[in-house]
C-alpha cells in the first residue's frame, strides 16, 4: 500500500486507526479474491516444494503474502509496504509463518525503493497495489524495477486494476518493454485482472 491518491481518494497507510478501519471493510473482499490469487500463485513456473525467494510488493496486511506461503510451503516471503501499520497487521495475520517471512518499509513511489533489497527474488507478487501509484509512468517503471529484481526464470505475478490507465493489452505491452520474455492475462475479471510475466532463463 502507498500513501498516494487512488481511485477511491487519498489513503493515509501512516495512521493506525485509518489502517485499522480500513482492513475492517477490505477484508469482507478476502473470500472473493482468495481463490483467484491461490490460482495466481500456480502460474509460477515452480514446483510447488521449490524452496523459493518471493517479494511481496505492497504487502499490505498480507493477503497475496499468505496465499503465496500457502501455494509454496518451502519458500520464503519478503513483504514490502510504506505503511507499519499494515505490516503489522500482516505480521499478526501471518504469524503461523514467522520464520517464513521478513518485512521491510519502502516507498514505492521513489525509483530508490529496490535499493534495499540487496538480493534477487525467483517470484514476485502484488495486489491491488501499482493503480494506488496512478499515471502511466508509474506504472511503466515500476514494471522496470520489478524485473530489476527477478532472477533469470523467474515471474512477476500481480492481481490489479489494469483497466484504470491503459488497458490490459496496454499493460500487456508494458512488461515486455521491462524485460520480461512473455506476458499474458489467465483471468480478466472486467476490472481486476491476473497478469502474469515470466523472465527467460539463462
Amino acid at each position: 500500500m502507498t500513501a498516494h491518491h487512488g481511485p477511491e481518494g487519498h489513503h493515509d497507510w501512516h495512521s493506525a486507526e485509518y489502517v485499522d478501519h480500513w482492513i475492517s471493510h477490505d477484508l469482507t473482499n478476502d473470500d472473493e479474491r482468495r481463490p483467484h490469487l491461490l490460482e495466481m500463485m500456480g502460474h509460477a513456473p515452480f514446483a510447488s516444494d521449490a524452496a523459493l525467494e518471493i517479494v511481496d510488493i505492497g504487502a499490505g496486511y498480507g493477503v497475496v503474502a499468505e496465499q503465496a506461503l500457502i501455494a509454496f510451503p518451502n519458500a520464503r516471503v519478503t513483504l514490502l509496504d510504506y505503511s507499519e501499520p499494515m505490516l503489522g497487521h500482516a505480521r499478526k495475520r501471518l504469524a503461523q509463518y514467522a520464520d517464513r517471512i521478513e518485512s521491510k518499509m519502502v516507498d514505492l513511489s521513489t525509483p530508490s525503493w529496490t535499493d534495499s533489497l540487496t538480493d534477487r527474488f525467483d517470484v514476485a507478487v502484488s495486489g491491488l497495489v501499482f493503480h494506488n501509484l496512478m499515471g502511466e509512468r508509474h506504472f511503466q517503471d515500476m514494471y522496470k524495477e520489478t524485473f530489476t529484481l527477478l532472477k533469470p526464470g523467474g515471474a512477476f505475478l500481480d492481481y490489479d486494476l489494469v483497466s484504470f490507465t491503459g488497458g490490459l493489452e496496454q499493460h500487456l505491452k508494458w512488461l515486455r518493454l521491462a524485460g520480461f520474455g512473455s506476458a499474458e492475462c489467465p483471468w480478466d475479471g472486467g476490472t481486476p485482472a491476473v497478469l502474469v510475466a515470466k523472465v527467460k532463463p539463462l
